[in-house]
């Protein structure tokens, strides 16, 4: 078990000199986190800091991915799109060098997330009832609603390396999400569930994580699951959670990852902290990136989640059928 440490009240991530603000390392159950310290686009450039906006939309006939981001030195941004009966697919990657084309909100949910670059466009904007979800390239058309229901609780954590490396993520799953994608003219709706990473950090070079998420609804609740490893390993924070009908069950462990990617179609086991989760994967998003100073290799597995989680309290969960994803990444960036 990791003691972590709840934040209940906003606090800035970075001091004046720019360096970690300990009063921050902690986890949060919304945005609570000001990152308004970590550099603009141009501004104190280090090549460490690090700023997205990734939205995954998945329905039970496609999946979207979107990404807005910066890394300093370079802009890289995404859309994919998925047909999950035929496996079809729409992409558009851009990785423009020096980062130019983007706009990001200082800190979540502060103002709007902007993409620009050939036959790529995205606008994120947040609304009072959610946060809708556009996008553009060559025969994708995209406008998504991604509602924020009174109540639901978001999963916010600050993971320290050291006093100049660290990230602060948002990981928000479940969020009902409803619209329309049109695909070569023909128009499609929507309706789903919608997943956020939201991140503003400064890195190191060399890192590799784990990440898994998975939306739906099980036995008359709504579940959401939220996983992370690796990255956090030795941190003493962690970016695991459990949540239900929006109330987030923080897991206060490092969990247990089980899994080979050189067989991709075999389930993946994750454990720990109250929850055993099995992941069955039906496809694997492959993507892999080597420009020289900056390269990826990303595996992101979709499928469905199943298991159980027992509540602090005692009560245990049951799920299956949670669509979602799992993923290993290993960045030089």
């Amino acid at each position: 078990m990791v003691d972590e440490r709840e934040l209940t009240a906003p606090v800035p991530l970075t001091l004046a000199g720019e360096a970690l603000n300990p009063d921050a390392v902690g986890w949060a159950r919304s945005p609570l986190v000001d990152t308004s310290g970590i550099a603009r686009d141009g501004i104190r450039f280090t090549g460490r800091n690090k700023r997205w906006e990734y939205w995954n939309i998945a329905t039970p006939t496609h999946v979207v991915g979107l990404t807005v981001s910066s890394i300093d030195y370079a802009a890289v941004h995404e859309v994919w799109v998925l047909e999950r009966e035929t496996e079809r697919t729409w992409h558009r990657s851009v990785t423009n060098i020096p980062s130019r084309g983007v706009q990001l909100p200082p800190s979540a949910e502060q103002g709007p997330s902007r993409a620009r670059a050939k036959d790529l466009v995205i606008d994120i904007d947040e609304l009072p009832e959610g946060t809708r979800l556009r996008a553009h390239i060559p025969g994708v058309e995209l406008d998504v609603i991604a509602a924020l229901p009174a109540g639901h609780e978001r999963l916010a954590v600050v993971v320290p390396w050291s006093s100049t490396r660290f990230q602060y993520t948002v990981k928000d799953v479940a969020r009902p999400a409803s619209g329309t994608v049109v695909l070569d003219g023909i128009a499609h709706e929507l309706d789903g569930w919608a997943v956020l990473d939201h991140g503003r950090g400064r890195w190191p070079y060399d890192i590799r994580w784990n990440w898994g998420a998975g939306s739906g609804h099980s036995h008359g609740r709504t579940i959401g699951i939220q996983v992370g490893g690796r990255w956090t390993d030795g941190t003493g924070s962690t970016e695991n959670a459990f949540l239900v009908d929006g109330r987030l069950h923080k897991i206060r462990a490092e969990l247990d990852w089980q899994y080979d990617i050189a067989d991709w179609r075999q389930p993946w086991r994750v454990t720990g902290g109250g929850l055993e989760a099995l992941f069955t994967p039906v496809y694997d998003k492959v993507t892999r990136t080597n420009l020289g100073i900056l390269s990826s290799s990303t595996d992101q597995c979709f499928g469905d989640w199943s298991g159980t989680f027992r509540t602090a309290a005692g009560e245990l969960i049951a799920f299956e059928g949670v669509f979602g994803w799992a993923e290993e990444v290993h960045n030089r960036w």
